[in-house]
């Protein structure tokens, strides 16, 4: 037996035949696997797990009786037997037919699996972008034809005529075609939006310059669908993209505007405005965010309720929410500080050209009433100096604000 062993376990062809034969075991044993796995909410735990053990004990004999017959080592007849009556049942249809299923379930398994361990960076870039959305694309396109190709060698083991199926089918593509031109308008739409990187999972879009906007959660050959700042999802056929507004591609812009009124001293105000920029940009915090030191444009408006005066920030992709908010902070403050009026709604109260009469009268407070304690004078300008700047209570995020117009329950 030994001899024989070591005189077959020499060749090539027996190497195939060993790991051919290993592969379709555990295509096998997984199935089974999958089909035991359905029966646990209905049977004891215990018995399951016995179920188990004697499911890859039948495995393991069956394959070492199949590994013996095609290594031919007929000097052990009990395995070599087994062997032969294994492979010859796996040879009729339904041998060939639990073998394409089996070997499907491992296909599918290890596309998903494989899928998994592509984890992008946490960087947002468009490398990342990138990864993670062809992730998504090639694992649904990878189990489409693992489903195609299961079905096709299961009919014809299934004694189907499977060139004749696929003419047929060929011929009904062609006629159903005539009426789903739209879906192939989106397929076609989603491959040139894969093909040329226009915008990728990750990334925040609006669509067709309308109320449709928000964060990329999942795009195919088929939809775009984007999450809204209140968390509604909307799907979009890629076939009814016309035009994309991408506002998280390579970098974007903080437009640092704030209006001053007319009373204000408006060389001051710039200084302000650039002081601030400059304190933002040099912070250790925020100083990541930026990719170009600010730019003070100056005065940029003389609108009808006060004088804008305007900064632009170039920073990293979707980070111009947070400088955003934290500019707004900081610039607020420095205002005050510097007396600068920022202006705000004003309200006239008209009572007509008659006297007003105000009464005063003087009593005891009944019980339950409100207090009619004293309310505070406004804070004078040296409080307004005390607030910190630099460090603020509550540090913004990097959540999105939503586009102008944008659509929201």
């Amino acid at each position: 037996m030994l001899d024989e062993f070591l005189t077959q376990i020499v060749k090539p062809v027996v190497w195939l035949k060993l790991a051919l034969s290993l592969l379709v075991a555990y295509a096998i044993y997984r199935f089974g696997r999958t089909l035991i796995r359905l029966l646990e909410p209905h049977v004891n735990h215990r018995l399951l797990t016995g179920v188990k053990w004697l499911w890859l004990l039948f495995v393991a004999v069956c394959w070492v009786a199949v590994a013996t017959h095609a290594a031919y080592l007929p000097s052990v007849p009990l395995f070599f037997d087994l062997g032969q009556d294994i492979f010859n049942g796996l040879r009729a249809s339904a041998g060939q037919f639990l073998v394409i299923v089996a070997l499907s379930l491992i296909g599918w398994n290890l596309v998903g699996a494989l899928s998994r361990r592509i984890v992008p960076d946490n960087d947002f870039t468009r490398r990342t972008v990138r990864i993670q959305t062809l992730k998504g694309v090639v694992e649904s396109t990878l189990k489409v034809l693992i489903v195609i190709v299961t079905l096709i060698g299961a009919l014809q083991t299934l004694g189907v005529n499977a060139a004749g199926l696929l003419a047929g089918v060929s011929v009904l593509g062609i006629a159903v075609g005539f009426g789903a031109q739209s879906l192939v308008k989106d397929v076609f739409t989603g491959f040139f939006i894969l093909l040329e990187d226009q915008y990728g999972v990750g990334d925040v879009i609006t669509v067709n310059t309308g109320q449709l906007s928000g964060t990329v959660e999942k795009l195919n050959l088929r939809i775009t669908a984007l999450r809204a700042l209140d968390g509604t999802v909307h799907i979009v056929p890629n076939g009814q993209i016309n035009t994309v507004s991408v506002s998280s591609k390579d970098w974007s812009r903080v437009v640092a505007a704030v209006d001053v009124t007319y009373n204000a001293n408006i060389n001051q105000a710039l200084k302000v405005l650039e002081a601030v920029s400059n304190e933002l940009y040099n912070d250790p915090e925020w100083k990541p965010f930026f990719l170009d030191k600010p730019e003070v444009q100056g005065v940029t408006q003389l609108a009808p309720d006060g004088v804008t005066i305007r900064a632009l920030f170039k920073v990293q992709p979707k980070s111009q929410y947070a400088v955003g908010r934290e500019f707004n902070r900081r610039i607020k403050i420095a205002m005050d500080q510097a007396l600068i009026e920022i202006p705000s709604p004003q309200r006239a109260l008209s009572f007509g050209a008659a006297p007003l009469e105000i009464k005063l009268v003087r009593g005891d407070r009944p019980p339950g009433s409100a207090s009619t304690a004293p309310v505070s004078p406004a804070a004078p300008a040296t409080e307004m100096t005390a607030h910190d700047r630099q460090n603020a209570p509550v540090k913004p995020t990097l959540t999105r604000d939503p586009e102008a117009g944008e659509l929201q329950s």
